[in-house]
């Protein structure tokens, strides 16, 4: 049996919300596995792990930023909110989302800014701010004939949730489907979902929800014949589900009755979402 660290006891606790012993019962059960130990506490229905599968990550902020045909998102790490609250850190971040959108996120390392590479240019700040200042994560859609819009929500004064999102089918020019792109971007950065459609979940990963909801069934001791119904239901749960779940399925932040599929549909014609991104700091 794998010795169980108390740092990872307290890492599993702080992910899932369970208590210290059933975090400790449960990576002793999975050899100090954590993947696992947190499916076998959502078996026990001891913590709802699927719906925390954010990490500790380092202080920052992030820019989002459309250009025509062009959205960019760029998260840039430093280690206080403080220093990424600052207005160089800003303008740092400000010039990297351009160059993003001008050159794309390919080798963006090697791409050069103000005079030097990105890569000398974080290093740079990082020894005139004196935090760990690191490039996270970036984004770039391009799209000729979609519709693009992004949102950042601020909060501490910084960019701490960054949404791009891409809707096809429509004329990009018609000020509905703006206003309905702009709120599916704004439900995006709070609803957290994870994928487009129910079909674009992978079958590996409804088929561990199976599992997971069986195992939850038989723990609680429900007669076996009403596992199918219920397993179903949990599915079914499961694709609307928020935070997680299909984005198309889940309910409208803005109105708690409708769809974000049926504001959709509410643009005629062919209309839908193609893709999005979300990118939350302290979270992957």
């Amino acid at each position: 049996m794998a010795e169980i660290a108390a740092k990872d006891v307290a890492a599993l606790r702080k992910i899932t919300g369970a208590g210290m012993m059933d975090c400790k019962k449960a990576l002793s059960e999975t050899d100090g596995d954590v993947e696992r130990a947190k499916d076998w506490l959502r078996e026990k229905g001891i913590a709802g792990a699927a719906k925390q599968a954010g990490r500790e990550a380092n202080e920052g902020a992030i820019e989002v930023r459309v250009d025509g045909g062009v959205a960019a998102l760029v998260e840039l790490n430093c280690t206080t909110d403080f220093v990424a609250k600052g207005d160089v850190f800003k303008q740092a971040l400000a010039k990297l989302v351009q160059i993003v959108i001008e050159k794309g996120d390919a080798d963006l390392g090697a791409q050069q800014i103000d005079g030097e590479s990105v890569d000398d240019f974080v290093k740079g700040l990082a020894g005139s701010l004196g935090e760990n200042i690191q490039l996270g994560r970036t984004v770039r859609f391009e799209s000729p004939d979609g519709l693009l819009d992004a949102y950042k929500h601020v909060q501490n004064e910084r960019g701490v949730v960054g949404v791009i999102v891409e809707l096809g089918g429509v004329d990009p020019a018609d000020a509905k489907a703006r206003e309905v792109a702009h709120d599916i971007a704004l439900h995006i950065a709070s609803a957290a979902p994870r994928w487009v459609t129910r079909d674009d979940v992978p079958a590996d990963v409804i088929e561990r929800e199976r599992k997971i909801y069986e195992s939850l069934a038989r723990e609680e001791g429900k007669p076996e014949q009403a596992w199918p119904k219920i397993i179903e239901g949990k599915i079914n749960g499961f694709y609307k589900a928020n935070p997680g779940g299909a984005l198309v399925e889940q309910s409208f932040v803005k109105d708690q009755k409708s769809t974000i599929g049926a504001l959709v549909a509410g643009l005629g014609g062919g209309a839908t979402v193609r893709r999005f991104a979300r990118v939350k700091i302290g979270e992957e």
